[in-house]
């Protein structure tokens, strides 16, 4: 299911394909109506002309063009008093600063959530305070403040609480944050409830009297504005006169970090965020960041990708596995000898996690394909199984809709018998709208989360009902994307076409992920010439032009669905291949690499 800055409508098969090995038709994304607004960008800019028909697919025109390849903060940094409560908050912290309060962070087990906690933390330091933090356990605890855990902060000294990536609907824990006598600041961008708890500031660009239009900001976002805010408020205050004052743009590391990894649009400011952050990050300057590259094996400069699949899975590997707060703690650790110990722990934590998921993701695919072979038109799967972990359960779900491309949730179960799940989304499926309906109906106990991401917590056989409850919401739109799914194809060259200086002036374009799409390229009438499985059940496989030209290309975890199976069935013969392009740069050279995301033969005698 793909995204489009132009509507659906009727779209003619590029190259003849109806149906895909992925059951696709493939269209291009740039109109034929809209093709005069690429020449105009490659004759306005000097741009090669599929990276304009790269923009003009994106709905970005002439005069947008220059702003969107490169997005600098200086032009796209609102004013952070946009946001409703923004200015109660920055006076809060800034009191708790001057009056050198106890303040402690509540933060998420997730990349977000460590970021952002490590993000502010970082900041309070620079300004003479010792902030406590206090991560959850994924299973002990679960996510968002609870009443225990603010008991405790409290009675540790803490005056105010700020939670980060959490605490909108957290109605009973802020209650008694409230009657213990400490104020609460809330960061949060999860969709909000209609009433909110009490709180000093809920400062939450997703809350619904807010009108600031940035609610495709992760949290980490929301506490780089908030802290943007606060140094404002202090310099007011004439804080600073005398002390350096924090380098916030030090801290963008993070903020790119968090905002590829939580897979929020990356549109607007995201985009300046994650372009800008990724050029502190190549300084090496922050040595948690920096261990945890070198743990990663990553050997070259980080690109947004990296962060989405190298780093971003060892943060999380503590939260879901092992020590939750391990991955914050990283952040901020200054002593490389620690940090690099840090880094290897998560790093063998990230691969006893994978060695879990393989063996979970077996059993979650032989549930789908169970309930599909008796319904196949089921329009959300909802899968459990006593033996999961629960800190991998969304990763699960990921897998699973990747196969089956609808949403899925998977669960596990807890100690008091309550099960835990995590859900993943298709474009165009709003899941946390969804488990925000559950909850109201009584069918989890809580829950939320985005359009692409949810969680939920449900009674001990409450499986059946939770997914009575998603089928009902969902389904009329989950058909409704079926019936037109299609591969959204940039342009179609030949594999002599696929060269480095191509690959490079298509990354002008990015950082792309969530909301801004990779190009995708097509490669019509290829000869399949070899094919083998390797790592993970990824296929590798090298293409043939018709002047002998080759390309090297590779399925990723593809062996086991329609996807390997279509590439493992058509050696020697004509097929029609797309998939984005990227730099190998293993071993210390450089290829170009096709990342195969579909495929359709040709007709016998095209």
């Amino acid at each position: 299911m793909s995204e489009s800055a132009f509507p659906r409508g009727e779209r003619r098969a590029l190259l003849g394909v109806e149906r895909s090995a992925l059951s696709r038709l493939w269209v291009e994304r740039l109109p034929p109506e809209a093709a005069p607004v690429a020449t105009a960008l490659a004759q306005a800019h000097g741009l090669p002309d599929l990276l304009a028909r790269v923009l003009a697919g994106r709905g970005i025109g002439v005069h947008e063009a220059p702003g969107f390849l490169r997005p600098r903060l200086r032009d796209l940094l609102p004013d952070p008093d946009r946001l409703t409560d923004m200015a109660a908050a920055a006076s809060r912290l800034a009191d708790a600063v001057v009056r050198e309060e106890r303040v402690a962070i509540f933060g998420d087990y997730d990349v977000d959530g460590a970021c952002s906690a490590a993000l502010l933390a970082g900041f309070l330091r620079g300004c003479g305070l010792a902030p406590a933090i206090h991560i959850p356990d994924r299973i002990t605890e679960g996510y968002g403040p609870n009443v225990e855990a603010i008991r405790r902060l409290v009675a540790q000294g803490a005056r105010l609480v700020v939670t980060v990536d959490c605490g909108t609907a957290a109605q009973e824990p802020l209650d008694e944050a409230a009657r213990l006598g400490a104020d609460v600041v809330v960061l949060d961008h999860h969709g909000a409830p209609g009433i909110l708890p009490p709180a000093a500031a809920i400062v939450n660009p997703n809350r619904l009297d807010d009108l600031s239009g940035l609610g495709h900001l992760a949290a980490v976002g929301i506490v780089f504005m908030t802290l943007v805010a606060l140094a404002r408020e202090l310099r007011r205050r004439g804080f600073f006169a005398g002390r350096q004052e924090p380098d916030l743009l030090a801290g963008l590391d993070l903020v790119a970090l968090a905002t590829i990894a939580d897979v929020v649009p990356l549109i607007g400011l995201n985009r300046a965020f994650v372009r800008q952050g990724l050029a502190v990050m190549r300084g090496r300057g922050r040595v948690g960041l920096a261990a945890l590259a070198d743990a990663s094996r990553l050997e070259t400069a980080p690109e947004a990708w990296h962060l989405g699949f190298l780093l971003g899975p060892r943060i999380n590997a503590g939260g879901r596995i092992g020590d939750a707060s391990l991955g914050t703690r990283l952040l901020l650790e200054e002593d490389p000898g620690e940090a690099a110990a840090m880094a290897r722990t998560l790093d063998t934590l990230n691969a006893e996690r994978q060695a879990m998921e393989r063996l979970a993701v077996e059993e979650a695919v032989a549930q789908a394909g169970h309930e599909l072979d008796s319904r196949p038109d089921l329009p959300i799967l909802v899968l459990f199984s006593p033996s999961w972990h629960p800190g991998i359960v969304g990763l699960v779900a990921a897998r699973v809709k990747e196969r089956h491309g609808r949403p899925v949730f998977a669960f596990a179960a807890r100690p008091d018998g309550t099960l835990t799940g995590s859900g993943r989304s298709v474009a165009g499926i709003d899941l946390g709208r969804a488990v925000r309906a559950a909850v109201a109906c009584g069918e989890a106990i809580k829950g939320g989360g985005h359009a692409m991401a949810a969680g939920a917590t449900l009674p001990a056989g409450g499986i059946e009902r939770f997914r009575a409850g998603l089928e009902r919401e969902l389904g009329a739109a989950v058909a409704a994307l079926a019936a037109v799914d299609m591969l959204e194809i940039d342009g179609v060259i030949a594999a002599g076409g696929a060269v480095s200086s191509l690959v490079r002036s298509l990354a002008e374009a990015g950082p792309y992920g969530a909301g801004q799409p990779e190009p995708v390229v097509a490669f019509g009438r290829h000869r399949l010439v070899d094919w083998r499985v390797m790592g993970n059940g990824h296929v590798r496989a090298t293409f043939r032009a018709g002047d002998g030209a080759l390309l090297r290309g590779i399925a990723f975890r593809a062996a086991e669905g329609p996807l390997g199976e279509a590439l493992m069935g058509a050696r020697d013969g004509l097929v029609h291949v797309a998939g984005t392009l990227a730099l190998d740069r293993w071993g210390g050279g450089e290829r170009v690499e096709l990342r195969i995301c579909d495929l359709a033969a040709c007709p016998p005698g095209s």
